[in-house]
């Protein structure tokens, strides 16, 4: 093969290359933001209301959770009186409203239409983040130095608690079966928590990747998906033997990562201004594939799928305003 040739060959890949990570960035649009104005400090997690179309927003530096109307796009209100909200889950069935603190580790209840108060649960300190089981109607809430609580969705009543080795972050419940996979950053390991015992039944190494916070499943193809922060990686674990199978540079400061089972994606939303997406090929074969921008900060958010959506936060820093973006994803 001459050199002429050669090169003509190694332009036409790069720019193919280029071609495929421009398209990728085209199939996610911004097709709507919401201002927050008055909204100061970290942003923390999203839940939402199918039906109404409200988005829940733990506004953590400004003490609110601000209740978004994404039809005419702007906030309803926001509900005050809270200590650093972190975790949210809003049951329709219930038209109940779940929010988690850090401030005391107070898990307050609301009513879905007035947003008055029904109860509380008192965990302490640094209640965080929420998981619904609905087969079984239990909340979940990762607390303190190192708990799980247990809650009767339906009356709000704690029925119990499982050990942790420290404080957890991101975990995730398996649907076709009874662990609970959980993030416990400052132990550098992944709890494998049986449910039926309640107790936790392994621990899982993610290969010299530390800061593992966020975390997503892929329950079909027994896959775990998480976000390390030092070095910025997403590591990948097989549920059926906890070894790692994969891990893909990501950009830094994740804190929401989130599994699309019909695009066979993983979105990471990370901090440093980006939306990261990974393709999973098959379940032991992933790629980075593209990085959609968004702002400096911006490390939550939230992906529905029956919307084909990914909702992000961005933090007001400088002349950028607080807002919620949404990111249609168009292929």
């Amino acid at each position: 093969m001459n050199f002429f040739l050669l090169q003509c060959i190694l332009l036409i890949a790069y720019c193919g290359c280029i071609t495929a990570a421009h398209a990728e960035k085209e199939a996610f649009k911004l097709e709507q933001t919401i201002r927050l104005p008055g909204v100061e400090g970290r942003i923390d997690h999203f839940a939402l209301d199918p039906s109404d179309e409200r988005l829940f927003v733990c506004a953590l530096g400004n003490n609110t959770v601000e209740v978004m109307d994404l039809r005419k796009g702007e906030r309803m209100r926001s509900i005050t009186g809270l200590g650093a909200p972190q975790g949210v889950i809003y049951i329709p069935e219930l038209d109940r409203l779940f929010v988690a603190n850090d401030k005391g580790g107070i898990f307050k209840i609301y009513d879905g239409k007035s947003f008055q108060q029904i109860s509380e649960l008192n965990f302490e300190d640094d209640a965080d983040n929420v998981r619904y089981d609905d087969a079984t109607r239990k909340i979940y809430v990762g607390f303190g130095s190192g708990g799980i609580a247990v809650v009767n969705a339906p009356d709000g009543k704690q029925i119990g608690s499982i050990k942790l080795s420290a404080h957890p972050e991101a975990f995730e419940l398996e649907k076709n079966g009874k662990r609970i996979f959980v993030n416990v950053p400052n132990s550098r390991h992944v709890a494998v928590i049986d449910r039926e015992k309640g107790e936790v039944v392994a621990t899982w190494k993610t290969d010299l990747a530390f800061g593992n916070f966020p975390m997503a499943l892929d329950d079909a193809n027994h896959r775990l998906f998480i976000g390390c922060r030092l070095p910025p990686k997403l590591v990948v674990l097989n549920t059926e033997t906890g070894e790692v199978v994969a891990k893909v540079d990501i950009s830094g400061d994740p804190d929401d990562v989130f599994y699309d089972n019909k695009r066979r994606r993983i979105y990471a939303i990370c901090g440093a201004g980006m939306i990261d997406i990974v393709e999973q090929t098959d379940p032991n074969t992933y790629a980075a594939s593209s990085k959609v921008d968004t702002a400096d900060g911006a490390r939550t958010g939230l992906f529905v799928s029956e919307r084909d959506t990914v909702f992000v936060a961005v933090p007001h820093r400088g002349s950028q305003p607080t807002e919620v973006r949404a990111y249609h994803i168009e292929q």
